[in-house]
C-alpha cells in the first residue's frame, strides 16, 4: 500500500488560519486578567488576611458552589492536594487499588500514590480522549472479585477502593458508563474535574456526577488562583470533613490548638481565592472565547488530509481547555516533525502526557491492555488555547 504524502507544514498553515501569524510566540494556555483581579487583590491585602482565612475564601467557595452545582466546595492550595483529599475522604488505605486511566497528568496518579495505594491502569477513549467505561468493564470482569471486605483484585489480593476517572483537556468523559460500573461493582468514585470548569455532561456541570470531584485552578487552567483546587461534593457531612481535614484537623476554638487527627495544612490562601474570585466573574466570557477558538481549529483543519481535530463527545460541552489534534496513525511517526514546525512557527504546541505505566515509579503498577491509549500518546498534538486568542473570521 501505498503512503499518502503529509506535511508538517500543512498543520502550521491551518494553525495560522485559524489564529493568524503570532508576534512572537503563542503559549499554549496562559491567564487572561481583564476583570477585578488587582482590586480584589488590593483589598485583600489592605485587610492584612491574605493566608488561609479571610472573606475572598468563603466568597470564592460559595461562586464555585454556583458554578457548579455542588452543595459544599472547600478550596485548597492546588488541584493535586484536592485529589490526595478526595482520596482520603473516599477511603482509600495503604494497600489499595485506584484505577485511573494509563492517559492521564502525573497528578491524579501521584495522589492515589500519596495514600500508599498502588494505581491500575485502564485503557481511554478515542472519542473523549478519558476513561473507556467498556475497557474499565473488561478489565473488572477479568480481575476483579466482590467480597465481603469489598472488590478485591484476584491477582494482586489488593482491594479496589476507587474508580477516579479523569475529563481530558476538558472532554466529559461518559460518567453514566462509569458510575454504574462503580455502583455494580460497590466502588467509590473520584471525579478527577481539573481540567474541566465550565464543561457539561448530559446538561450537569462535570465535578456534579460523583460523591467528590477535584478541580485545578493552576496558572494555565481556564480560571487560575495563581495556584489553587478545590474538593466538590453533595454530601453535606463528606463537606465538613473535607474542610476540616485539610485545616490540620484542628478543632474550633478562640485560642487553642486542638487537633484530633493527622489532617493536612491544604487551604487555599486568602490571596489566591481573591485572584480567584475575579476569575470566575469572567468564566462565562472566557468559556465563549475558547469555543470561537475550537471552532476555528476545526474548521481549519476540516480539509486537512490525515488530520483529526478532537471536539467534545455527543452530549457534552467541553470547556476545550487545551485544543488538540490527531494525527492519522500513518503518520504518528511525525508527531516530533509537527511539533517541531509549530514551535518554529512560533505555535507552542506541546504532546500529550507520556503515559503512566511508562514512568519508572508505576512501570509494575497493573494494567489492562492500553491500545488506544498507545495510540493517542503517538498521535496527539495540543493547540495554544488561551482565552486571549481571538480566532481570524472565517
Amino acid at each position: 500500500m501505498t503512503r499518502s504524502i503529509f506535511e508538517p507544514r500543512a498543520v502550521v498553515d491551518a494553525v495560522r488560519r485559524a489564529v493568524g501569524t503570532p508576534n512572537g510566540v503563542l503559549g499554549l494556555h496562559e491567564p487572561v486578567f481583564a476583570g477585578n483581579e488587582i482590586a480584589y487583590l488590593e483589598e485583600c491585602i489592605k485587610s492584612t488576611f491574605v493566608s488561609s482565612v479571610g472573606k475572598f475564601v468563603d466568597r470564592f467557595e460559595r461562586m464555585l458552589e454556583e458554578v457548579t452545582g455542588a452543595r459544599r466546595a472547600v478550596a485548597v492550595v492546588n488541584g493535586t492536594a484536592a485529589l490526595h483529599a478526595c482520596f482520603r475522604l473516599a477511603r482509600v488505605e495503604p494497600g489499595d487499588e485506584v484505577i485511573s486511566p494509563a492517559l492521564t497528568f502525573i497528578a491524579t496518579t501521584n495522589a492515589i500514590a500519596y495514600c500508599g495505594a498502588t494505581p491500575h491502569f485502564v485503557d481511554s477513549s478515542l472519542e473523549t480522549l478519558g476513561m473507556d467505561p467498556r475497557a474499565l468493564a473488561a478489565r473488572l470482569d477479568a480481575v476483579a472479585e466482590r467480597t465481603a471486605n469489598g472488590t478485591i483484585n484476584r491477582e494482586t489480593g489488593r482491594r479496589i477502593a476507587a474508580i477516579a476517572p479523569m475529563h481530558t483537556f476538558g472532554h466529559p468523559v461518559d460518567m453514566d458508563g462509569i458510575a454504574a460500573l462503580a455502583r455494580d461493582w460497590n466502588i467509590a468514585l473520584v471525579e478527577d474535574a481539573a481540567e474541566s470548569l465550565g464543561s457539561t455532561y448530559k446538561g450537569h456541570a462535570v465535578g456534579s456526577q460523583a460523591r467528590l470531584a477535584a478541580l485545578s485552578f493552576n496558572g494555565n487552567k481556564i480560571v487560575t488562583t495563581g495556584g489553587g483546587g478545590a474538593i466538590l461534593t453533595d454530601d453535606e457531612e463528606l463537606g465538613r470533613r473535607a474542610k476540616h481535614l485539610t485545616t490540620t484537623a484542628k478543632l474550633p476554638h478562640k485560642w487553642a490548638f486542638m487537633h484530633d487527627e493527622v489532617g493536612f495544612n491544604y487551604r487555599l490562601p486568602n490571596l489566591n481565592a481573591a485572584l480567584g474570585c475575579a476569575q470566575l466573574e469572567q468564566l462565562d466570557g472566557f468559556l465563549k472565547s475558547k469555543r470561537k477558538l475550537a471552532a476555528a481549529y476545526e474548521h481549519a483543519f476540516a480539509h486537512v488530509p490525515g488530520v483529526r481535530f478532537s471536539r467534545e463527545p455527543a452530549g457534552t460541552t467541553s470547556n476545550y481547555w487545551l485544543n488538540a489534534i490527531l494525527l492519522d496513525e500513518a503518520h504518528a511517526d511525525q508527531r516530533d516533525d509537527v511539533l517541531a514546525a509549530l514551535n518554529d512557527a512560533g505555535f507552542g504546541a506541546r504532546p500529550v502526557w507520556t503515559l503512566m505505566h511508562k514512568l519508572p515509579m508505576y512501570a509494575t503498577s497493573p494494567r489492562g491492555d492500553l491500545p488506544t491509549a498507545e495510540s493517542i500518546e503517538r498521535r496527539l498534538i495540543n493547540l495554544p488555547s488561551s482565552a486571549s486568542i481571538r480566532a481570524r473570521d472565517e
